[in-house]
């Protein structure tokens, strides 16, 4: 049996920054993954421009944490949102902060932050082995090493495992994870999509499939009580299903409860006061009195979502913009401030970005991301039950909790840093 110091499950950006700090220190440390490359997922974050972390406060980061954020006080602590940015920079990686403060590579390349994780392994002295890891080898209670597909048993004492969550499938987070850490007795939260579009009711998301809306501002309300869950201002993309786009896939991560239902209210001009839109509006039709009111707006909206307001105003299409009375267009107005859709389910685990739910919180050391049940075995990134809103605090977690294993792991072998 080969052996290694350490071990590496998942060649994402926990895994490359687990193995790649654990061979820093020292150690010898082993990358087990069954992609051709690593960092698959990686390499679509973003657009494939991939947000790298985002670049706020403290409190604003956990703020930005809805699951199990006071886990994270440790591993953030150690390896912050600022010391990714220096550690990209000195791998050569040059990044720039956008609005929201997310922070991308200057080039908008993801592949350039991927291939900075590969290197740092290469220059560390990890070995990548191209295998599919099928089981945890565990004797009499103690961890032993990991069987894989094609080469056998590898023996190792320390054991990370970060395989990713169950978003994405093709990408390789199949869930392989999950079925390590039972084996070694752990509770596994069921998984469920997190940051994944939104399905809602009747036809006209399918109208305007295609159309994307920059600076509008939503609201998600519970419907039974009225209250607003959730409040953002950005981008969204209607498709043939509902919604997606940056603010929709964040206000997914609100909605928890699966015996409520949700209201998700667009405001298509904030930027303008219900009094100011009308004053707009006015000015529209005056420069268009004599035309029918399907032809008044397309100043005012984009020519996708026309119809779809029209039909909500109850106003024929035929209608001459100088008939209009005024209550039909202040109710016009309040319909471009309150435009609202009903939320009837999620896509897809497969279509979520990142995966609520995973291994306890309850059964890892937060200070090491060791289990509390088995000495030697570790988790680092969406393998665990923790997860974020859109803006680069995903990736943020998988590069603290990654740094953190990779750490622990180098120590209890008697390896350590000096930094």
């Amino acid at each position: 049996m080969t052996g290694y110091d350490v071990i590496v499950i998942g060649g994402g950006p926990a895994g490359m920054m687990a193995a790649g700090t654990a061979a820093e220190m020292g150690a010898s440390v082993a990358l087990v993954e069954k992609n051709r490359q690593n960092g698959r997922k990686l390499l679509i974050t973003g657009k494939g421009r991939c947000n790298v972390t985002n670049d706020c406060t403290r409190d604003e980061f956990f703020a930005n944490i809805p699951v199990n954020s006071k886990f994270l006080f440790s591993a953030f602590s150690k390896f912050s949102n600022s010391d990714v940015m220096r550690f990209f920079e000195s791998q050569g990686v040059p990044l720039k902060v956008e609005r929201g403060n997310r922070v991308f590579p200057v080039s908008d390349r993801a592949a350039d932050i991927n291939n900075a994780l590969i290197d740092y392994c290469k220059k560390s002295g990890v070995r990548v082995i191209r295998d599919s890891v099928e089981e945890l080898i565990i004797r009499e209670g103690s961890l032993r090493g990991v069987r894989t597909l094609n080469g056998g048993e590898l023996g190792c004492s320390q054991c990370i495992i970060a395989t990713g969550g169950k978003s994405y499938p093709l990408t390789g987070s199949t869930g392989d994870g999950y079925i390590f850490a039972r084996s070694a007795g752990h509770t596994v939260t069921a998984p469920k999509p997190s940051l994944v579009p939104l399905v809602i009711e009747g036809k006209e998301c399918a109208e305007a499939q295609g159309l994307s809306l920059r600076n509008i501002a939503i609201r998600v309300i519970d419907s039974d009580t009225g209250k607003v869950v959730y409040r953002d201002f950005g981008e969204m993309l209607f498709t043939h299903f509902g919604m997606s786009g940056p603010v929709i896939l964040s206000a997914s991560s609100h909605m928890r409860d699966p015996k409520k239902r949700y209201v998700i209210s667009v405001d298509l001009k904030p930027a303008l006061s219900l009094e100011q839109l009308d004053a707009r509006i006015q000015r529209d039709f005056s420069q268009n009195i004599n035309k029918d009111f399907v032809n008044s707006l397309s100043k005012l909206l984009p020519q996708k979502i026309i119809s779809v307001i029209i039909k909500r105003t109850g106003i024929p299409y035929t209608t001459k913009v100088n008939s209009i009375r005024r209550e039909q267009r202040l109710a016009l107005a309040g319909l471009l401030k309150d435009l609202s859709f009903t939320v009837t389910g999620f896509r897809p685990i497969d279509e979520a970005i990142i995966t609520s739910g995973g291994v306890s919180v309850n059964e890892i050391d937060p200070k090491t991301m060791e289990s509390k049940l088995m000495q030697g075995l570790y988790f680092a990134g969406e393998v665990i039950d923790v997860d974020a809103h859109t803006g680069g605090y995903n990736l943020q977690i998988a590069f603290s909790t990654g740094r953190c294993a990779g750490k622990a792991a180098a120590e209890r072998m008697g390896y350590y840093s000096y930094d």
